[in-house]
């Protein structure tokens, strides 16, 4: 089978090739996984951050990816909760040790031995892939392959925020950044909370027009004052600007939900002008997105059965894949990166 593959760290995407093509025989299921066809590929940040060295992979050539689409050609011999033909999708997790305290309270996204799909283990940039069938998720047909690739992650990850920001009775929600995540994020609390106003901070403009059309009360860039404070932020972007613009901006017990594996340390030196009294104080909460559990990815799937969520997509072939990597990185393309695989 094809796949495109990393080799091992780059500085820049922009200024150098960091994956190519790899050609290895397809891979054959153990007794409790399956072997997925694979049809659609969403392109993630956290891809990136693998490339680029803020997470590295476990081992490489290592095959990214984890927002995958495809159908079920093999089971292992004791794979008994999917047929061949099925649709299903296979999203970060991987795979969790299920015997540890979180795993056994349904945390496994914070399991030591946590494996991600596509930095620990093969993942969907490739023609086939193998995965554990407790972490195979059946894809509703409400959308096409590619649209439903960046429900794994962008989606799923999104609606964990969403959780954790606990915006019922809230009034006003700020989104920063606007890409996957935010698009689809946009989509579900709309739905859900139709009273809510939302403002949407991103620097480019052709996500700030797709914020209004998917129903933004405002837009500005990061360091615009919105029209007043918010109750509830939630923070997809890689950078550290984005947190201090929001601490600042939010309401008295308001909360910052921060939904990224990794920050770039570009922007770094930014944290030194936190001000305690103007940022954090009158409890206001900051909390993290680790990870996604595969109860995010079950609920959001059945989620997009009755919410008409519609993600903007841009397709590559699998061949294509540095180019989609290098248009996520530029930030000039608004909505979701897929790679399409195979007829």
């Amino acid at each position: 089978m094809k796949a495109m593959a990393i080799d091992t760290k780059v500085d820049d995407v922009l200024k150098e090739t960091p994956l190519r093509i790899l050609e290895i025989p397809i891979p054959e299921p153990e007794e409790k996984q399956v072997l997925i066809k694979i049809s659609a590929c969403g392109v993630c940040r956290t891809d990136l951050d693998e490339i680029e060295g803020r997470t590295l992979p476990s081992f490489y050539p290592m095959i990214p990816g984890h927002q995958v689409v495809g159908k079920i050609v093999k089971c292992g011999k004791k794979a008994k909760k999917f047929r061949e033909g099925e649709k299903v999708g296979v999203g970060w997790i991987y795979h969790s040790c299920g015997r540890c305290m979180q795993c056994m309270k349904g945390m496994e996204n914070l399991c030591d031995n946590f494996v991600a799909t596509g930095r620990d283990a093969y993942g969907g940039y490739a023609e086939f892939m193998v995965a554990y069938e407790d972490f195979v998720y059946k894809i509703p047909d409400t959308n096409s392959d590619a649209e439903a690739a960046p429900l794994l992650c962008a989606g799923s990850i999104g609606w964990r925020s969403i959780r954790l920001a606990e915006i019922e009775g809230k009034k006003t929600l700020a989104l920063f950044g606007f890409g996957a995540s935010g698009h689809i994020v946009i989509q579900i609390v709309r739905y859900l909370y139709p009273g809510l106003r939302i403002f949407v901070f991103t620097r480019s403009k052709d996500e700030q027009n797709l914020a209004y059309k998917l129903g933004a009360s405002w837009t500005g860039t990061i360091t615009d004052e919105p029209p007043e404070h918010f109750d509830v932020a939630i923070d997809t972007t890689p950078a550290w600007l984005p947190v201090i613009s929001a601490v600042k901006n939010l309401n008295k017990g308001g909360k910052l939900i921060i939904n990224a594996i990794r920050k770039e340390n570009s922007d770094v030196e930014v944290l030194k002008t936190i001000d305690y009294e103007r940022h954090l104080w009158m409890e206001k909460e900051i909390k993290s997105v680790a990870n996604v559990t595969r109860r995010d990815i079950a609920e959001f799937l059945e989620i997009v059965k009755k919410v008409p969520v519609k993600p903007e997509i841009t397709t590559y072939q699998l061949s294509e894949a540095n180019t989609a990597i290098r248009d996520l990185k530029a930030g000039k393309i608004a909505g979701a990166k897929v790679l399409v695989v195979g007829d």
